[in-house]
């Protein structure tokens, strides 16, 4: 799947969104932010970066604050969400710290205005840091509640013109059942947008499924865990599952 060239080979994707949970930046502990771990993934980003993939990441806000379980503790759900984008503009700042750490340009870029922290989101000047390489990592979701980051994930996937959006979780792909609690479980190489909804498989929410089905924007789930597994699939490699139309 590589085009080799002279000095190196070219990634299989050209331009790619990651999309990880907040909870993957907190390592072992039960809440907020795991220094090592998110140097663990940023490494894993400059990796892919290294290969010459122009990149976007949109992370959760879960291992600080989620909307969703403030509202169901009684939290008005538009305060509760909008806390929930502040939290993922704080993941974003912890990896924008960690990438530039190693030496990748990265910029943040939020959906809701806090000029002295980040850039706003304007469409063609995230297009242009792409194209000069620096890593784009969006934040504050589409600044509106009710919106998971997935479907910002998705959204924000589709106006930077991605050819896929890569899904970071624990396992390396999309299995029928459970495969932490059946050994039987059987992973799906590829998979259809259709048979992700009617499956209820918890890939991402309804709303992000049906926005890359629409799109024609394949996703790509693999395991974050696996060392070199980011990379490994974009120099053609690793092990995953394709969701596709």
């Amino acid at each position: 799947m590589l085009d080799e060239t002279e000095d190196q080979p070219k990634p299989a994707y050209r331009r790619v969104l990651l999309k990880i949970s907040g909870e993957a930046l907190m390592g072992d502990q039960g809440y907020g932010l795991h220094p090592p771990t998110v140097e663990r993934i940023a490494r894993e980003v400059k990796s892919v970066h290294d290969l010459g993939a122009e990149i976007c990441m949109v992370i959760g806000g879960g291992n600080i604050f989620r909307g969703l379980s403030g509202s169901a503790q009684g939290m008005e759900r538009t305060t509760a969400d909008y806390m929930g984008m502040l939290a993922t503009v704080m993941n974003a700042l912890a990896m924008q710290s960690a990438l530039e750490g190693l030496g990748v340009f990265t910029r943040v870029i939020s959906a809701i205005r806090m000029d002295e922290v980040c850039e706003p989101y304007i469409r063609r000047r995230a297009v242009r840091h792409l194209e000069k390489k620096r890593v784009c990592i969006f934040a504050a979701g589409t600044g509106n509640p009710y919106f998971t980051t997935d479907t910002a994930a998705t959204l924000r996937a589709n106006e930077m013109a991605c050819e896929a959006i890569f899904k970071g979780t624990k396992v390396d792909g999309i299995y029928d059942k459970d495969p932490v609690t059946n050994p039987d479980a059987v992973r799906f190489d590829t998979i259809s947008f259709d048979d992700v909804l009617t499956k209820r498989l918890k890939v991402m929410d309804a709303s992000a499924i049906a926005l890359a089905r629409d799109n024609n924007l394949p996703i790509i789930v693999f395991s974050l865990d696996e060392p070199g597994g980011f990379r490994g699939i974009l120099a053609g490699e690793g092990t995953y599952t394709r969701v596709q139309g």
